[in-house]
């Protein structure tokens, strides 16, 4: 078996995948992913806005066009409940356009200690989010594509394990940064916390 090099593209300063050189070897494994008529699809209508729109469409447009040349009726969101503001304007936005089924994170209104998660409090109840049953209830509903709405870290990928229409991401939660994570790798003052074991601490 021919030894190929180690998965650190972040850390190539080449990229000459750019120009067509297939570094893993894996050109044709990967184009029978490509195979399945769903992803096929999916890839062919993302790729089609990518090069219709490059640079003239907000995600929120993109996202929009994306959920109409798949030819979707029904759209999902998925929301934090810290964001519903947020949300009551996507919805309004989108349903311009499609039929729109949300769900809030806090769905069911299963108590933490149910599950014995920790707490941001101790003095009080919490609610847990459940991100599966989001996604259960989108399921249900038939959605077509879901969109999450500032879900936490980590509930994100439940989220996007159990649903079974494709998911995409309008807005990543940030607490700190409005909503842009990006904003931790732009600023070095940011960046500075996350050198060395900082984040250990």
């Amino acid at each position: 078996m021919t030894d190929r090099p180690q998965l650190r593209c972040a850390s190539c300063e080449a990229k000459q995948c750019r120009d067509g050189k297939d570094c893993f070897l894996s050109a044709s494994d990967h184009k029978k992913l490509y195979d399945d008529n769903n992803i096929a699809e999916l890839h062919r209508t993302a790729s089609a806005i990518e090069a219709q729109f490059y640079g003239r469409q907000t995600r929120l447009g993109e996202t929009i066009l994306l959920a109409k040349q798949l030819g979707c009726q029904k759209i999902g969101l998925a929301f934090c409940i810290g964001l519903s503001e947020e949300a009551k304007a996507i919805e309004n936005i989108f349903s311009k356009h499609f039929q729109v089924v949300s769900v809030c994170c806090k769905t069911g209104g299963i108590d933490k200690k149910d599950f014995d998660l920790p707490q941001i409090s101790s003095e009080s109840q919490e609610v847990m989010c459940n991100p599966a049953g989001q996604a259960e209830l989108l399921n249900h509903a038939e959605s077509e594509l879901n969109i999450i709405c500032g879900l936490c870290v980590g509930h994100d990928a439940i989220f996007a394990k159990v649903s079974d229409a494709p998911v995409t991401t309008l807005i990543a939660k940030d607490r700190l940064l409005a909503h842009s994570p990006a904003g931790a790798v732009y600023c070095q003052y940011i960046r500075k916390q996350f050198s060395g074991n900082s984040t250990d601490k």
